[in-house]
């Protein structure tokens, strides 16, 4: 019985220390175990991340503006093809296809040819020749551009394109002067000082001792001013809001402060639509964003110094 009893507790403690060894190595498996799932939780974790930041990446760099295409309606017979053209566009429809082709209304009936685009969108700036962002004027508050070569203006703010639309600028014999020059004064209902019979609606003087401003008038699809730069009646009434004017002393002698910069720029052309190019090549008439660095660039220094003075002349202001 003894010798027995003594086998048993033998068994026994050898099994207890079995367990107790199993046990203890289980144990080490689950460390080792969740050790690793949390390590590998964690590189997938930053995986992840750099996948989705990748993705991000190429999704960024893979937007591709869309693309418009134009085809020619070509007017044979001036009523009918026009009421063709009111039957199938709608009334904001019809508006963008005459912009895009530099007339108002009014002047639709000097077109032999129009330029239309195959898909019409309500966003009129899908249609920009101009570049929607311009690193040059990203310190520019707001910047007014009119290329004299595409018979077209850009708005800027802090370098982002808010607006853009159809010019008629000087003809060959009355130019408008290029370069840069600021807002002034403002008028709803200005007269011309070429023909008192001219009533220019929504006025901005660009140069006092010129006579010269934007506002709205005619647009014939070419060159056809004074000097002045026309517009139409919604783009004249919303420049003539959006721009600033320039900041007299009390007795309006002195100049403290001057308004928008407005750059004009050429080449001009006078002969020919530019916009009939579109047809062959949608991007005939767009300026790249270097373009139109280059011809902010040599204006860029008194720009900044003119926008220095009026900030500091607003802060100051009694």
């Amino acid at each position: 019985m003894g010798i027995n009893k003594i086998k048993i507790i033998l068994v026994f403690n050898l099994n207890s220390m079995n367990c107790f060894r199993s046990f203890i190595y289980l144990i080490g498996v689950f460390l080792l175990v969740q050790c690793n799932k949390s390590a590998g939780a964690e590189e997938v974790h930053y995986d992840t991340t750099q996948q989705q930041q990748k993705a991000d990446t190429v999704q960024k760099d893979t937007v591709v503006k869309k693309e418009i295409k134009y085809h020619a309606f070509v007017v044979k017979n001036k009523n009918k093809d026009f009421n063709a053209l009111e039957k199938k566009y709608s009334q904001e429809e019809l508006h963008a296809i005459l912009a895009i082709n530099r007339l108002d209304y009014k002047n639709k009936w000097r077109a032999d040819t129009l330029v239309v685009p195959d898909v019409l969108e309500k966003d009129f700036t899908v249609y920009s020749p101009f570049p929607k962002n311009v690193s040059a004027a990203r310190n520019i508050q707001k910047l007014a551009m009119f290329s004299y070569a595409i018979h077209a203006y850009a708005l800027y703010e802090n370098g982002n394109l808010i607006k853009w639309g159809p010019t008629s600028m000087g003809k060959k014999a009355t130019p408008t002067k290029m370069g840069l020059t600021f807002t002034n004064w403002k008028k709803e209902i200005a007269i011309s000082t070429v023909n008192s019979d001219w009533k220019l609606r929504w006025n901005f003087n660009l140069y006092n001792y010129l006579g010269i401003g934007w506002h709205q008038y005619d647009l014939p699809g070419h060159h056809a001013s004074h000097s002045c730069v026309r517009l139409l009646e919604e783009d004249a009434y919303f420049m003539y809001n959006w721009a600033d004017e320039w900041i007299l002393n009390k007795k309006g002698t002195v100049a403290l402060a001057k308004g928008t910069p407005v750059i004009i720029f050429g080449p001009p052309v006078f002969n020919k639509k530019p916009w009939l190019q579109l047809i062959k090549s949608p991007h005939a008439n767009d300026y790249t964003e270097a373009e139109i660095n280059h011809e902010i660039q040599p204006f860029l220094p008194e720009i900044l110094k003119q926008q220095n003075i009026k900030r500091q002349y607003l802060e100051h202001a009694p």
